[in-house]
């Protein structure tokens, strides 16, 4: 089989492949694309770093490729829809710079307390300027870490060993896991209240872009220092400026940046209280040593063995198996999906239960389907449906699987199952409906409903009053948001009822707002499946 090295990786990866019986290697750095079209036509799998693109038309031209493989976190250099569309598997390394990027967060974190590059400066234009560069300690001082994944977690260690107490802010942080890790679970809030320092380890979805802005910075204690070394635009850039030049924030350093690579007129860049690097996260001998030959093995697993590992895009099922299966999948990770924003954080234990012929077949995928629905807006791009449980065990959350023979309404029913700290469950059913196997909603939290498993929905609990179907309507109506369907259920009439509704676009901030703040609806949810 025929492996072509694209971008260049660390020599033991590549070594480690051509060690590997019945492989050839072709290294080829620095091709132009029209040479990687023409050196694709007969390889069965392709290294790439980030200068390489895997296209469409890349796929295209190689009809013995099986798997592409990134040494680094992001693809966006490979086309994943492509790629899953002709049954290619994409793989990354995303645990390859976890040391390398907690370490240069705790240098940020130690320049930002001692300036250091500054003072160098100063030293080269041979000044001697001590009274000018007095610092801060660590010790005994409060580091808040915003997302506590792998990096996070690291950093904390690290923390630690200073003697600085850590705070920690991460949603879908279980009690019991922040507890091993020796830090105090707390809100956003507090969290930006309480710190002298702070730090950012989330990635960059719709809920985590701009999450450090004018608002928050100003709920800061006056001179805190903050560090990005995650993902650009999870701090606002242009709140950040007006923050250190008021001297609200003492100190920040950043890797990254809400634009690649940062414009040289940036006035980011004179702003003598700010430390910048150039997006050097990854950037250590060992952690490209690490992801070359992390992505190697992966790359020779596949081929040799079947055996997949860190797939972003499908999970690790024979093509006949995939057929039956496939309508399983999606109705799982919707209801994944479903159930992680009706939710409230943070959750104890996922508790998925099968009935029908789906208790025949291997449920694992399924189960895989559900978790990766779930962590969908959590982990962002990193989460697939091979470390979807590894994540969520980071996160202190137990899955548990039954598969049932009791009589239900239904052929085929599936049921995502969440159990928080107090006790509190929060439920949704779901089915699979004629020849098409089209998935649906058949059931939120005790109520019956049906409503197809796909698109923008609302969810809401309301009074069982007359007239609350034309109150939301008109409502939305006024939004100039367009209903699809709709599925009404009550448990006991004039008491609560469920309404949920497709809708054909969100609803803007002010019509959530009037929704949530409805004196009637007690419950308002925008859940995008």
């Amino acid at each position: 089989m025929k492996i072509l090295v694209a971008d260049k990786i660390s020599t033991k990866g590549v070594a480690y492949l051509r060690e590997q019986p019945g492989f050839e290697v072709v290294e080829a750095y620095g091709s132009t694309p029209e040479q990687v079209l023409e050196l694709v036509k007969d390889v069965h799998a392709i290294a790439v770093r980030s200068e390489t693109k895997v296209t469409r038309e890349v796929l295209a031209a190689a009809p013995e490729l099986k798997v592409v493989g990134r040494a680094g976190v992001g693809v966006d250099n490979v086309d994943v829809e492509a790629a899953t569309e002709r049954g290619v598997v994409v793989m990354n390394t995303p645990s390859g710079n976890t040391i390398a990027t907690a370490e240069l967060t705790f240098a940020q974190i130690l320049c930002g307390a001692r300036p250091v590059p500054q003072a160098a400066a100063s030293m080269k234009a041979g000044r001697w300027d001590r009274k000018v560069f007095a610092g801060v300690e660590l010790f005994r001082k409060t580091l808040g870490i915003v997302g506590m994944g792998r990096i996070g977690g690291e950093v904390a260690k690290r923390a630690q060993a200073f003697g600085m107490r850590v705070l920690a802010y991460d949603p879908y942080l279980a009690p019991s896991r922040a507890k091993a890790m020796q830090v105090e679970a707390v809100e956003l809030d507090e969290l930006l209240a309480q710190s002298d320092f702070i730090t950012v380890h989330m990635p960059l979805t719709e809920d985590t872009k701009y999450m450090i802005d004018e608002v928050a910075l100003a709920k800061c204690k006056s001179g805190v220092r903050i560090f990005n070394c995650a993902r650009g635009g999870i701090i606002k850039e242009t709140a950040l400026i007006d923050a250190l030049k008021s001297g609200q924030v003492a100190t920040a350093g950043l890797d990254v940046y809400e634009e690649e690579p940062l414009a040289e007129d940036s006035e980011m860049r004179v702003l003598p209280n700010l430390n910048l690097t150039p997006h050097l996260g990854a950037s250590t001998v060992e952690a490209q040593a690490a992801v070359g030959v992390e992505i190697a093995e992966q790359i020779s697993d596949v081929l040799n063995r079947g055996i997949i590992r860190n797939a972003v895009n499908m999970p690790s099922i024979d093509s006949a198996a995939l057929k039956v299966l496939g309508p399983y999948l999606d109705l799982g990770a919707k209801l994944g999906t479903l159930v992680q924003q009706i939710a409230p954080s943070p959750i104890e234990s996922i508790h998925i239960t099968y009935w029908g012929k789906i208790i025949d077949l291997d449920a694992n995928a399924v189960t895989r389907s559900v978790q990766r629905g779930w962590l969908r807006k959590i982990s962002g791009d990193e989460v697939n449906e091979v470390n979807a449980p590894f994540l969520l065990k980071q996160l202190g959350v137990e899955v548990e699987v039954t598969k049932s023979n009791a009589d239900v309404d239904y052929t085929e029913l599936v049921e995502v199952k969440a159990t928080d700290a107090d006790g509190n469950q929060h439920r949704a059913l779901g089915t699979l409906i004629g020849k098409a196997q089209e998935p649906r909603i058949v059931g939120i939290n005790g109520r019956e409903v049906e409503v197809l498993a796909d698109g923008k929905l609302l969810v809401l609990e309301n009074l069982d009053l007359p007239g609350m179907v034309g109150e939301v309507g008109t409502l939305l109506g006024k939004a100039e948001v367009n209903i699809a369907d709709m599925s009404l259920s009550r448990l006991v009439p004039g008491e609560t009822a469920y309404m949920v509704v497709r809708v054909d676009s969100e609803p803007g901030p002010d019509a959530r707002a009037e929704l949530k703040n409805h004196p009637k609806i007690k419950l308002a949810k925008f859940v995008q499946l």
